[in-house]
Order: C-alpha cells, then structure tokens, then sequence
C-alpha cells in the first residue's frame, strides 16, 4: 500500500463508477446459502486494473469458493480491497480505489448496502450499531458513518497531519469509550479518538510506519511498525518495532526491535488475546506476558511473499496468505497451532485481509 501513495489521483479516473443505487448488477447471478463457520479473504487484485475478488473458505469441507461476491451479484468488485470485517449480521468490504464499502449478506453474498463518497478508504472499526469510523489514505481525515444508514454523518480531523499523499490513518481498536488509531504511512503515531465526541484527544510516537495494532486481554495495545520499509523515507529508516502500550496512561511500556531490513506485515491475536502472531520470513508467536522476541519462528517458509495472516478465534489454527509474484493468484495456508500444514488452496490476487463467519 505504501508504494501507491505515490500515483496521482488523477490516475483513477478510469476506476469503475460506483453510485448510491443498488441495481447497477450486470451479468448472471449464482445462489448461495452458505452455514455455520467460515472464513472471508479480502483479494486486493492488481492495482488499477479492478480485479479485486472475494473468497470464501469452509473449514469444516476444507472447500473454498472464488469470486463469491461478482458470482452472487453479477459484477466485479471493483479496485483494490483493502479489508473485510463483520458487523451487525453483514459483512463490510472497504475498496481503496474505488471509494466505496460494499455491506453483504454472510450466507448469500448478496449485496445489501454500501458507503460511497469517501476517500481511499482502508479500515473500517464499529463503534456501535449507529457509529463506524473509516480510516482513509490520501486524507487527514477519519469519516465517521452510520451503518444503518451508510450515511457519513461527519469527519475527524487528525491533527498534525496535512491533506496530502502523506496523509493517512489505518487499523484501529477500541478500548472503553476511545478508539485508537494508527497512521501508518509516512507517520509514526497513534492517536486516541474519544467516541462520544468524535475528537482526537491525544497521540502518541511509535516507531516508524506503524502498520497494525492489536488489543490483548489486558487492555493493553500491541503495535507492529515497519520500521520505513525502505532507505529513501522521507520519514526515516530503522528496524521494524513490536510495541506494547498501556491505553490507561497512553504510554509504550515496552518496546522490542527486530532486525534492519526484516520485512514485517500482519499482526494478529488470538481467540483468548493471550498470544500475538506476526510475519518476518515466517510465522512468529508471542505470548503478551513474554520480555523478550522469540528465538525462532513457529512456521517456518522459504517464500518471500507472505502478505497476511488471521487467527480461528474458535480452535487457534493460523492462515497465512501467500501473493506469490503479486498478479496470479495468491494461496492461503492454514496450519494447526502447533504449526503443522492441515490444507492449502488458491484464492484470488494478493489476499491481504481475513474475516471470520
């Protein structure tokens, strides 16, 4: 994602449009009516070529299904799909390019709504039922919708942060009443959002590109930093950072560094928020009471394409997406907690979030 901040909006004029109207479907549409557990892949596609995809993968026939959502409904997705979650009974699709976030059906994937008028979306966090903040690339600010509606109501301004190709906010999570977000690209904070008044009342310095954030059981947030990802940022170049931050005093009580050069992404937590999983040439594992980096990792792989990983939060099983060469299609590996292979399958191109069913 960091690389595309350099291509000029103008670019995207030839995106696919996108309205308000929810009867734009052209093609044959296919039936679905999946049940019980299962697992979205959010497949960004090649960037600006709008071929982005869904999948869909049931663990218990261990069968996966491609391009659900342009199956079900008859037309493409769009341009780059950032992140899939799961709120209120629909799932959120947030597509960075092309400005929208489509709401589907869980069991039809049937489109049900969607959010337009933004501005490079990337994450979506759900406050409540009647709140979601979207954080944007390109932008300064946070939008704040209602999902009932797929309205935006407002905007939060990060301060600090002018509206330009550096501007950007990213993954978030909620403890009590605020939200804490990280900016990621060409930044090195997180700030704090109090939820009743859409505000940004404090931020805090990390390392370097912080580009995910968990929270444990403890309440305390975990950032994962990349460190600038390459020699020329014009923000800085160090190793990458795993961080632990106490959001009651809104301090990092703890920081751990990798190696110069490693190339992290996709930190997760699991179902119990007692271990913490991310990717450096492999899978590693800690546990959050550890004080120290393990010494080797839990998976070990010779690809250099690791893009994404996600937690079962029901049995602990680890999924790893794999981009390959970042235009064919990606693979998904999902292990047992000890780190053993149990099945592998192909998805769409670049697969970079997960979503649990």
């Amino acid at each position: 994602m960091f690389a595309k901040a350099i291509v000029a909006l103008s670019a995207l004029a030839f995106m696919l449009p996108l309205g308000g109207c929810m009867d734009d479907n052209s093609g044959k549409e296919e039936e679905f009516d999946t049940k019980g557990v299962g697992l979205f892949i959010a497949n960004e596609g090649a960037y600006s070529r709008s071929t982005a995809s869904l999948s869909y993968y049931d663990p218990a026939t261990k069968e996966v299904q491609n391009e659900v959502f342009a199956r079900a409904n008859g037309m493409k997705l769009g341009d780059t799909a950032n992140y899939v979650a799961m709120f209120g009974n629909k799932v959120w699709i947030v597509m960075n390019v092309s400005n929208v976030v489509f709401a589907i059906n869980p069991d039809t994937f049937k489109e049900e709504d969607r959010i337009t008028g933004l501005n490079s979306p990337r994450e979506i966090h759900f406050v409540s039922e009647s709140k979601a903040y979207i954080s944007q690339f390109y932008d300064n600010r946070i939008a704040v919708v209602n999902p009932s509606t797929c309205e935006i109501t407002g905007y939060i301004t990060v301060p600090g942060m002018d509206d330009s190709l550096t501007a950007s906010t990213g993954p978030m999570v909620q403890s009590g009443r605020y939200v804490y977000c990280a900016c990621p690209s060409y930044q090195k904070k997180i700030v704090k959002i109090d939820t009743t008044t859409d505000k940004v009342v404090d931020e805090l310095e990390v390392g370097i590109q912080p580009i995910a954030i968990v929270l444990d059981r403890n309440d305390n947030i975990w950032c994962l930093t990349n460190g600038g990802g390459w020699e020329a940022n014009p923000v800085g170049y160090e190793a990458p950072t795993i961080s632990k931050i106490d959001t009651g005093s809104f301090k990092v009580v703890e920081t751990l560094s990798l190696q110069l050069g490693d190339y992290v992404k996709g930190l997760a937590i699991d179902g119990s928020r007692e271990n913490i999983y991310w990717l450096n040439s492999g899978v590693w594992k800690m546990n959050i009471n550890a004080s120290a980096l393990p010494a080797a990792p839990l998976i070990t792989t010779d690809s250099y394409s690791l893009y994404a990983l996600t937690v079962n939060p029901a049995n602990g099983e680890i999924y790893v997406a794999d981009a390959v060469d970042y235009q064919q299609p990606g693979m998904v590996y999902r292990y047992s907690t000890s780190g053993s292979l149990i099945d592998k399958f192909y998805v769409g191109i670049i697969p970079g979030s997960f979503c649990w069913k």
